[in-house]
């Protein structure tokens, strides 16, 4: 039928309205005579009364109950031949009638009690019952219960209400400038389509957790100035089958109804999972709601105004139809900054804090490599705590240093007391690790070294702050970093002859080292330049520890030959560190002591321990 054949449905009658008054009107009224009838029509005596009838034959008839007595008279009295009466002990009424005592039955009300022990329990079950439900449907379908159980959980923020625009997102150049592109097209969808070109459809936003993407998406509105749809991928998850997409469909409808739009589904990976793993693939609610959310990326042109942003921090796992040309036709990376990015976003945080005129945010970006934007932030919040904790008017450099120590070390320690042989190994084994940097070349320098306890398990520690970003990293960086790592073990071994279980760490990472070495960067003279391990690692996050292990790609024989290679590498860097540590025993032995004293030395009191280094050993060298 044509829509404009279709009738509106007629108006209700108001009098048919009126008429339900009148005819329960009609029925109160017939009632009410009902009552009044009966009420003049029988007679309400006392029972010493009906005793009398009785005994003077009066009584015609009787109908006897519990408690009362009914019955007819012969002759009318005061008009009525019906009477009713309430029983009494006809022992106690015998007592009465001997004192010629007028007494009649008086029965005690139980309405009130009936309506409190049937009514009450009722209402109580009900209320309780309402209750559940209530909190049951709120939490399947939200505050509209499960009426509303189908819509879109997106809180919606309108034009400038996200409070965000580029000027507070810093350290991502490059992704800004990938962005704005979405913005002018929001702003003038027209003058885009002028060639012929069109819009993606979806940008995804990839990048490690804390690096800004969330916080680009609401840029992104606040710089267009229109409603921006935010929502998690989790939340399009339930228990009931098909929930997830019933709120998918009413998400897009309800940001096509207030287009130019930008939709943002944060945690893309909670529902864009790749399908067919797992025992019931195909009959998942969340492949459900993924197959809706492909079929809603098909069924609207980015012409219209309407921009789907994702966000996520693991690519790998997303199914590739959601990421094929025509859905989210572009990948954003928002990678860790690098120094000046760091600097940038120090800059927008510092804004809020009081400094002091030491502070310097590129001596704080340079003492932080691999930093990501939340982290920054929650350094300039610690050092302000720190500060504000001994009562200073002014954030200082101290304060930002005690606040990396403690966001990358840990909590100081002090109540856990070491005894004095402990604090002893403890101290030769952390100058063992300064020494040895401050030894071998293109080494980290060495900041801070302390035998007080921090974190969990750290004894001691020693801090090397990078002067530069690195991105590669050579065969003889490598093995002098693993003598760095080497360095406590070695003193220990010097000094007091033995081994302890302080370089359990150390020993766990400079085992990884070579064996990468060996496995993954082919710098084994005798394995060749052959990968024979597959990186499990996810793509942002590092390893991933819940996947399965993988089958070797290699036999027994070269698994053999990999292990002796991996221990060759191992004790060859641990020679090598003892031979440097031997060569400056006495330096050792001096430095050990005065970190025995002061618990903790700066770089600037190690350069003057350690005085002008010795040049580097042949066989160190070679």
């Amino acid at each position: 039928m044509p829509k404009d054949t279709l009738k509106p449905p007629l108006p209700k009658d108001p009098r048919t309205f009126h008429l339900w008054y009148w005819v329960v009107a009609f029925f109160a009224l017939m009632l009410v005579q009902y009552v009044y009838v009966t009420t003049q029509q029988v007679a309400h005596i006392p029972y010493s009364q009906f005793e009398q009838l009785l005994r003077e034959g009066k009584v015609a008839e009787i109908g006897v109950s519990d408690r009362f007595i009914q019955g007819k008279l012969r002759e009318p009295l005061d008009g009525k031949s019906v009477f009713v009466t309430t029983r009494v002990d006809p022992q106690f009424a015998e007592e009465l009638q001997k004192y010629n005592v007028r007494y009649t039955g008086q029965i005690e009300s139980t309405l009130l009690r009936d309506i409190l022990s049937w009514v009450l329990p009722v209402l109580l079950f009900f209320g309780v019952w309402a209750y559940l439900g209530r909190r049951m449907a709120q939490g399947l379908g939200g505050p509209g219960g499960l009426m509303a159980i189908g819509k879109s959980k997106a809180k919606i923020y309108v034009e400038a209400d996200t409070g965000v625009t580029f000027d507070d997102v810093a350290g991502v150049d490059e992704a800004k400038e990938e962005l704005r592109e979405i913005v002018d097209f929001l702003k003038n969808p027209e003058e885009y389509g002028r060639l012929g070109g069109r819009m993606p459809k979806g940008v995804l936003l990839v990048g490690p957790p804390g690096t800004g993407k969330t916080l680009l998406a609401k840029a992104v509105a606040g710089e267009a100035k229109v409603p921006f749809f935010s929502i998690s991928g989790s939340e399009f998850v339930e228990m009931f089958v098909g929930v997830g997409a019933a709120r998918v469909r009413d998400l897009f409808e309800q940001a096509r109804q207030r287009a130019p739009a930008i939709i943002f589904i944060d945690e893309l990976d909670a529902l864009g999972r790749a399908r067919g793993i797992g025992p019931f693939a195909g009959h998942d609610e969340k492949e459900q709601t993924l197959n809706q959310l492909l079929v809603e990326l098909d069924g609207f042109d980015s012409r219209a105004g309407l921009v789907l942003l994702g966000a996520t921090n693991r690519p790998e796992i997303l199914d590739p139809a959601l990421l094929r040309a025509g859905r989210f036709d572009r990948q954003v990376l928002v990678d860790r900054p690098d120094k000046k990015g760091r600097i940038q976003i120090l800059q927008v945080h510092m804004r809020k804090a009081k400094l002091a005129p030491d502070v310097d945010p590129e001596k704080v970006a340079a003492l932080t490599p691999g930093f990501t934007g939340a982290d920054l932030a929650n350094l300039v919040n610690e050092a302000a705590l720190l500060a504000t904790r001994r009562g200073a008017d002014a954030v200082t450099m101290t304060d930002f240093n005690n606040a990396i120590e403690r966001i990358v070390a840990g909590l100081e320690k002090r109540n856990r007391l070491l005894n004095p042989r402990e604090r002893e190994i403890v101290a030769y084994h952390e100058m063992g690790h300064a020494l040895v940097a401050l030894a071998l070349p293109g080494v980290d320098p060495v900041h801070k070294v302390s035998i007080i306890p921090r974190g969990v398990g750290a004894l001691g520690y020693t801090i090397q702050r990078p002067t530069e970003d690195r991105f590669l990293m050579t065969k003889e960086e490598l093995e002098n970093k693993m003598c760095v790592l080497l360095g406590g073990r070695a003193a220990e071994l010097i000094v007091f002859g033995h081994y302890s279980t302080g370089a359990a760490d150390d020993l766990r990472r400079v085992t990884d080292i070579a064996r990468s070495m060996v496995t993954r960067y082919g710098m084994s003279p005798r394995l060749g330049s052959v990968a024979y391990e597959r990186d499990t690692r996810s793509f942002l996050q590092g390893p991933d520890l819940s996947s399965p292990p993988r089958e070797r790609d290699f036999g027994e024989e070269t698994g053999n030959a990999i292990d002796e290679e991996v221990k060759a590498i191992v004790e060859g860097a641990l020679a090598r560190t003892i031979a440097i540590l031997k060569e400056r025993r006495d330096i050792l032995e001096r430095a050990a002591r005065r970190l025995l004293e002061k618990e903790t030395l700066e770089e600037k009191e190690l350069a003057e321990l350690v005085g002008p280094q010795p040049p580097p050993l042949k066989e160190a060298a070679e």
